[in-house]
Formats: structure tokens, C-alpha cells, sequence
């Protein structure tokens, strides 16, 4: 169960990411940001009214509230290096290194006490250069220091980010990723006070808008769930696949060409999955 959790948020994490893309040459980043997580905590209030969460301890040993707001300025944090990096022209660079964020909550998990059997270790290995090479990789003009700094903290962000978000789902992941959205819902708050706008964005974009705030609270959730079903490190580094989808998404809608090394990830990525599945 927590396999295919995990392989599902990276579905819907890719699948945000794409209209986020498309959406983000057209806008403003933080807006696109924004406004399509502003309706994911809608979303995701409609689901603690449903379910009763808010009875959840806030406070305490496994409490949600610190995680979750510690996870949403890591992700937040996180999203603005990527943003930046990809402005510099290097995405070549940084989508890469910005997808290898899983390797914290990893390596918390493997020295917390969580341990792998060899088939997994070698799963997760394959799953990791996978979602690495499905991001294009392109260090043919070398490898410039600040779109490096920027993918670096990009992956520690969300890395970051995922870390606290397996933490917080312990007492309760709904709440978790709600409070993570209330977080940052404050920082977009400071964008609208200081521009005086939400975007400029046409009507027919909303339903972009809506689906990237659905499924980006929809993937958190999951991952949230998951973590709690199975090993940490297994389960985040599933998570992590997501660039595998938006490139996909990417070919079959936009017809952008994929390079060698974007085919010999998927490959490894899907290999790495069935090792793991395995094990």
C-alpha cells in the first residue's frame, strides 16, 4: 500500500508540476504558487470539516502543528531556489540536482534506525539516478556556482520539507499538510499586500490554478500516509519520481523532444521501482 501511495503523489507532484510550468511562463511564479495553494488549503479545510481531523493533538510527541509549519517554509523555501535557478537558464542543472531532495529524508530515516535489505538498497539506488536522469542533466557547459547553490538549496528545502511532513503525519497527516499550506499561505498574503493584485490571471486559467492546488495538497496527503504505512526512505524516495511524470506529460502534450539520458531515466526509474517491489 504505501508503494503505490508513494508512486501516486509522484503522479500528481509531476502532473502539478507541469501546469505549474506552463502557467509560470505566463505569470508571475509566486503568484502561480500562490494562488493554486490557497485553494489546496481550501481543499484540504473541506477535508479536516469532513473527517473530524481537528481533533488531532497539536502539541506534544507526535503533534502536527511545529512539523507543518516548519514544512511549509522549507517547501517554501525550497520552491523560491528553484524558481530562481530555472531563471538563471540552467534548468539543466538545477531540475537535476533539485530532484535528489529525497536523499534527506533518506538518510534521516537509514540513521534514525530504519534499515534496508539489499534488494531495497538497490532499488532505491536505481530509483534515485533514475529521477536524476529524467531531469535532463546537462553539464556540457559546466557547471556555473550559482544556479549550483541554487539547486542545492532547492533540494535541501524540499528535502527539508518532506522530512518534517513524515514527522508531523505520525499524529496526523491531514493536519499536517493543512497547517503546511496555512504557513505559506502567509507568504503569498505579503505578495498580494505588496503588488495589489493576485496574478492578473484569465478566467480560463482557474481550472489550472484549481487542479495544480488539488493535486499538489493530494500528493503531500499521500506522501504524509505513506510514510506512516512503510519505511521512510523507501517511501520518499518513490515520492521523489515526479519529474518522470512532468516529462512525460511534457512529450505527449507539448510534443518536447526527449533526450537520451531523459529515456535511460525512466528506464532506471521503472527498474528501480519493481526492485523495490520486490524486496
Amino acid at each position: 500500500m504505501a508503494i503505490f501511495l508513494a508512486l501516486f503523489s509522484s503522479a500528481l507532484w509531476g502532473s502539478a508540476d507541469f501546469q505549474g510550468g506552463r502557467l509560470a511562463k505566463r505569470y508571475n511564479p509566486l503568484a502561480v504558487t500562490g494562488v493554486s495553494q490557497a485553494i489546496g488549503l481550501t481543499f484540504g479545510l473541506f477535508l479536516v470539516v469532513v473527517s473530524g481531523q481537528w481533533h488531532a493533538a497539536a502539541f506534544g510527541e507526535h503533534g502536527y502543528l511545529i512539523p507543518g509549519v516548519l514544512a511549509g517554509v522549507a517547501g517554501y523555501f525550497g520552491l523560491n531556489c528553484l524558481y530562481a535557478g530555472l531563471a538563471s537558464g540552467r534548468m539543466g542543472v538545477v531540475s537535476p540536482i533539485s530532484s535528489l531532495g529525497a536523499l534527506v529524508p533518506l538518510t534521516i530515516a537509514l540513521v534514525g534506525g530504519e534499515t534496508l535489505n539489499l534488494t531495497q538498497g538497490i532499488g532505491i539506488t536505481l530509483a534515485l539516478v533514475g529521477a536524476f536522469c529524467a531531469s535532463g542533466p546537462e553539464i556540457s557547459q559546466g557547471l556555473p556556482l550559482r544556479p549550483l547553490l541554487y539547486a542545492v538549496g532547492a533540494a535541501c528545502g524540499f528535502g527539508a520539507g518532506l522530512t518534517l511532513m513524515a514527522r508531523g503525519s505520525i499524529g496526523s497527516a491531514l493536519m499536517t499538510m493543512v497547517t503546511m499550506r496555512a504557513s505559506t499561505l502567509i507568504f503569498s498574503v505579503i505578495y498580494v499586500a505588496r503588488t495589489r493584485s493576485i496574478g492578473g490571471f484569465a478566467k480560463k486559467d482557474f481550472l489550472g490554478l484549481a487542479f495544480m492546488g488539488l493535486a499538489d495538497f493530494s500528493a503531500n496527503l499521500l506522501i504524509g500516509i505513506a510514510s506512516t504505512h512503510g519505511l521512510v526512505s523507501v517511501v520518499m524516495v518513490l515520492g521523489s519520481l515526479f519529474p518522470i511524470a512532468t516529462a512525460v506529460l511534457a512529450f505527449e502534450i507539448l510534443h518536447e523532444r526527449l533526450h537520451f539520458i531523459q529515456y535511460i531515466g525512466v528506464i532506471l526509474a521503472v527498474g528501480g521501482v519493481a526492485v523495490i517491489s520486490a524486496g
